[in-house]
């Protein structure tokens, strides 16, 4: 298993912990990544006793994720497994590519290229789901997909970003074509005949907005950035105005990277956001954003969508000031957080506290569906 990326482990290992029937949530496999982080990866018993103490809620759990452990992670003698890398010497970490509380260095490099693997051509999958299997796609948390679904899902995606930009708006405007029957502008027309001889017809005009999207790419979103990147790939396609950009410590304009040919495209040259499963500094990117981009892309026809999470390192108070300034500016602004698909998930954390007063939406992101009913949310 050598040279496997440490964040696809944990999640495989949460997931053969749900099938031998431990109860481990999305949460739980999160705040599992974010120990990993604070552990020293070349002692096996600081991690065996780090995702312990995260992933077993009682007695019972202990003696299947003691054997799971053993066999998963491969643990012999004094040797530690090899893709836990041992311990991160400081040439592999420093403080502007791997903060506080983010992934080891050797795992921010890996994190695509996992995704990528070795394609045998530079296209997206030709086959269709069933009906059936679209519908359990639907619910289906991101966190539990097995790599040979993830591909299949591509379309289903592409159908909703589609669908999400056909919405259209409230108001209506006339038309020469058959629609509704404009009633004012119908008895207008006749009002010196005898009789009604001319009908107007009026349509729903198509919404002229843009929509600025800012996506959490740190390490505790790594068990839904992937899907949320296919979104988005989906989005820049199917939506005439839409910029798209990345943040973990720092803001990374990806709208070029998305505009390729493919997804797998798309993927290879996501490789230049440099902070990739690092730490995650809200209120800072949004502040770059702000003052770069801010004055060019938000007006009142804007809809800003933020992706995140919501675990700030940074300040409160930088965070607090940076929303109000795009609530300020822009039309609409919504908070999707793939937390929020959890039963048990409170808004409890520092960034998503100090945000929820700035925003018109919070809604969750942890599957199609959710993405599916954001149509509702896209209005001004």
């Amino acid at each position: 298993m050598a040279g496997r990326n440490l964040a696809n482990a944990v999640i495989k290992f949460c997931r053969l912990l749900r099938a031998e029937g431990v109860g481990v949530t999305p949460s739980e496999s999160v705040d599992a990544l974010r120990a990993l982080g604070c552990l020293d990866l070349g002692d096996r018993n600081e991690v065996y006793w780090g995702l312990r103490a995260v992933l077993t809620a009682g007695p019972e759990d202990i003696p299947i994720f003691d054997r799971l452990f053993a066999e998963f992670w491969s643990l012999a003698n004094s040797t530690p497994p090899e893709f836990l890398g041992g311990p991160v010497s400081p040439a592999e970490s420093s403080d502007d590519s791997e903060p506080q509380g983010g992934l080891p260095q050797k795992a921010q490099v890996l994190a695509l290229q996992e995704w990528l693997g070795e394609p045998e051509a530079d296209t997206e999958p030709t086959g269709m789901p069933s009906v059936s299997d679209r519908e359990a796609f639907l619910e289906k948390d991101f966190s539990t997909f097995t790599p040979d679904q993830l591909d299949e899902i591509v379309r289903l995606v592409v159908q909703i970003a589609r669908k999400l930009a056909s919405r259209l708006s409230r108001r209506r405007r006339p038309t020469t074509k058959r629609g509704r029957v404009d009633l004012r502008r119908t008895m207008r027309r006749n009002l010196t005949r005898g009789e009604m001889i001319d009908l107007s017809f009026r349509e729903r005009k198509r919404q002229k907005i843009r929509l600025v999207v800012l996506c959490d790419v740190s390490g505790s979103m790594d068990l839904y950035s992937r899907f949320l990147l296919q979104f988005l790939f989906a989005l820049q396609h199917a939506f005439g105005r839409v910029e798209t950009f990345a943040f973990s410590t720092r803001l990374t304009h990806i709208t070029p990277h998305l505009r390729g040919r493919s997804y797998l495209w798309a993927l290879r040259n996501l490789r230049a956001v440099r902070d990739w499963s690092g730490g995650t500094k809200i209120g800072e990117s949004l502040a770059t954003f702000n003052r770069e981009h801010g004055a060019r892309l938000l007006d009142r026809r804007t809809i800003v969508l933020i992706l995140s999470d919501g675990w700030d390192t940074g300040e409160p108070a930088l965070l607090e000031r940076e929303l109000r300034q795009i609530r300020r500016r822009a039309g609409r602004l919504i908070w999707l957080n793939p937390l929020l698909g959890s039963s048990n998930y409170e808004p409890l954390t520092r960034g998503m506290s100090t945000a929820l007063p700035y925003l018109d939406t919070f809604a969750p992101a942890h599957n199609l569906a959710s993405l599916r009913n954001l149509a509702r949310h896209l209005h001004l």
